[in-house]
């Protein structure tokens, strides 16, 4: 059915993450070092993995030095997850303080050998911040922070001016193409077109498409809605997930969290979410539209296969989507019309997403996608779409299920290695281009398509096989009094 993008009373039992996470007791793990360089720390060289530390330890343990730079994974997990205890300005103010303070960046003259053992890591640090969570520098005081800390060790190499330039224009560019795709993000209201489809019923058909009129071919409609589901992933930052749960720190002592309503940004997570809907409510009334038994149930069958091509490409998001769509009621209730049509590799599909188990088998089928994309010679086998709205439970139950900080007041690293693990593969899969030509007639009409309301759905179903029973012709008779008095 379709979906909301973090309600949590719509959420099944999670299984993604450790139980254990929440129950880890301070004092039962090696204290961490609270010198600079490469403490004991998950993801870093030496020791063994944090499973707490305090924030101060964290973000030493993020500051290079001539001699030390932390592993790629815990940059990320790190960058991820400090967000929930404090805003990227304030954390890159405080790690350049730290490198002016340990490299003697405030000194005349500098140490020219020092600074040049020193200045590829700090570079490497800001290009790895800016190329993964380029938004956080959409805020002017991160891009001060970055120029400042490279201007101070410029003087030792005329090279890293030229790297400056270069990080400065590559995140110009990522950030131009994150404003062009939030413009574009398309803004379905599931209820804008359903007095124009009602009307269908009652006039004569040739002015209204539908999707068979568009596409009749299976193969070449996965293919483009796999260009949909892409497009929307691609736009999404992994800061997103983390924003879209973020709370108070009951250690910060001001009155407001990290995030402001208007620095919390999860517009393209939740634009993704809108499209699930949409295409949840563009199957369902595909399947309603046709005033004919024999074409509705050529539309069934037509998506039946259109969501077997899905799975075998990848595309689980649009396969549930599609098995969502024909799930609901005002479908489900067309007895007669799924009495004609075959329905044999539908109930196959149900079952490879079925939720018992926590959707054991579509998380079997994930793996095994995942496999193929790791192993894969060509982007077609690359292809990975997750079914999204489970992704984004497991985290929200990660969230909601581990502490965010010990009794202590350390912060419980344990927990956002396992949130960087998640958010870490869906970036991986994130970044597949989609090796299907486009087809803009199509694209054009999944976007633009009328599609019925709720009650325009039921309004359909109703005129395409007479209520059973008393509730149902009320209702209908509701409807058509309500509905039809628009048109």
């Amino acid at each position: 059915m379709p979906q909301t993008a973090c309600s949590g009373t719509m959420f099944t039992t999670p299984s993604g993450f450790s139980p254990h996470l929440a129950c880890a007791e301070p004092g039962e793990e090696e204290a961490p070092q609270e010198g600079p360089g490469p403490g004991p720390g998950a993801c870093l060289s030496d020791g063994p993995p944090i499973t707490s530390a305090s924030l101060d330890t964290l973000i030493q343990n993020l500051v290079p030095t001539a001699d030390y730079y932390p592993e790629k994974a815990y940059v990320f997990t790190f960058l991820l997850s400090a967000r929930l205890f404090i805003p990227p300005p304030e954390l890159l103010a405080r790690v350049c303080e730290m490198c002016i303070k340990q490299q003697q960046l405030d000194q005349s003259p500098l140490d020219t050998a020092k600074v040049r053992k020193f200045g590829p890591k700090i570079l490497q640090l800001l290009t790895e911040w800016t190329e993964t969570f380029p938004s956080d520098f959409r805020d002017e005081k991160m891009v001060g922070h970055l120029k400042d800390i490279i201007h101070r060790i410029a003087p030792c190499d005329e090279a890293y001016w030229k790297t400056l330039n270069q990080v400065l224009q590559k995140l110009s560019q990522r950030l131009s193409l994150m404003s062009q795709g939030e413009e574009s993000i398309v803004k379905v209201s599931l209820n804008a077109s359903s007095d124009k489809l009602v009307a269908f019923k009652t006039k004569p058909p040739p002015i209204q498409k539908d999707i068979l009129s568009i596409c009749n071919d299976p193969y070449t409609l996965a293919q483009q809605l796999t260009h949909v589901e892409l497009e929307h992933l691609s736009r999404i930052g992994p800061e997103e997930f983390v924003q879209a749960f973020v709370q108070k720190d009951p250690l910060d002592g001001t009155q407001q969290p990290c995030f402001s309503d208007q620095k919390k940004k999860t517009s393209n997570l939740e634009a993704y979410v809108r499209w699930f809907n949409r295409l949840c409510y563009l199957v369902a009334t595909e399947i309603c539209m046709p005033a004919k038994k024999k074409q509705r149930a050529q539309v069934i069958e037509f998506f039946i296969d259109v969501a077997r091509e899905c799975f075998n490409i990848g595309n689980f998001n649009s396969l549930m989507a599609i098995i969502s769509g024909m799930n609901m009621s005002p479908v489900s209730r067309l007895k007669k019309t799924w009495s004609k049509a075959k329905t044999a590799k539908f109930f196959i599909l149900e079952h490879q997403m079925d939720p018992t188990g926590n959707f054991y088998n579509y998380r079997t089928a994930l793996r095994g996608a995942a496999h193929r994309s790791q192993t894969a010679n060509s982007n077609r086998e690359r292809i990975v779409i997750p079914f999204f709205s489970l992704l984004i439970k497991d985290i929200y139950f990660l969230n909601e299920g581990c502490a965010n900080r010990l009794p202590n007041g350390h912060v419980n690293f344990e927990k956002f290695v396992e949130l960087a693990r998640q958010v870490g593969e869906f970036m991986t899969w994130k970044q597949v281009e989609c090796p299907f030509e486009e087809d803009r007639a199509i694209l054009h009409y999944l976007h633009t398509a009328p599609i019925f309301s709720e009650d325009g759905l039921y309004l359909a179903s109703y005129e395409s096989e007479s209520p059973e029973n008393q509730v149902e012709k009320d209702r209908w008779k509701a409807l058509r009094s309500n509905v039809l008095a628009k048109t």
